[in-house]
């Protein structure tokens, strides 16, 4: 099956650690993915504070990128985006295992994180990794026209290993 044009193949991104300098053209891709982002001082707030802030790096430039911090035991996936040509590519997948993957090695035992009931391909990327809902917060996210609600979902990094094993083995169906 060909490729489609204007796509760079997952194997042509590499990931690595943000730096102030990034803030920028994060700020931007932020604004292109979301009606509702963050303002580029929250993104230098998380740089500032010491969250891991990670960058999926494309060969023309910044791909995605993910925002979590950690503490208490506890890792919680703060923002994550995959900019709109390299959706579909399981590039969020490699982001999310890179960040799952540092928070055991820091020794958390729970990573949380809240996703629209509408971005159906994010649930279904977190199911396949192994998260559970737990929870649902009521108007957590600004929506057109009121608010919408947050699925909330936790993974047992203690067993992470297997779920790992499980998304590495998962095959995605043809289109």
């Amino acid at each position: 099956m060909a490729s489609a044009p204007n796509r760079l193949p997952p194997a042509r991104v590499t990931h690595r650690a943000m730096t102030e300098t990034d803030v920028g053209a994060v700020s931007d891709l932020e604004n292109l993915s979301y009606m509702f982002p963050w303002s580029i001082g929250i993104f230098r707030d998380c740089l500032r504070v010491g969250y891991t802030c990670r960058l999926v790096q494309a060969l023309d430039g910044i791909g995605g990128y993910g925002i979590m911090s950690m503490g208490a035991g506890e890792a919680h996936i703060l923002n994550i985006c995959i900019r709109a040509d390299l959706r579909g590519q399981s590039v969020g997948r490699r982001l999310m295992t890179w960040l799952l993957d540092e928070a055991h090695r820091a020794g958390q035992g729970w990573t949380f994180l809240e996703v629209r009931p509408s971005n159906r391909p994010a649930i279904l990327l977190y199911e396949q990794l192994g998260f559970a809902q737990v929870g649902l917060r009521r108007g957590y996210y600004q929506a057109v026209g009121g608010r919408e609600d947050a699925i909330v979902y936790r993974l047992d990094l203690d067993q992470w290993g297997a779920a790992r094993e499980r998304a590495a083995n998962k095959v995605r169906p043809e289109r």
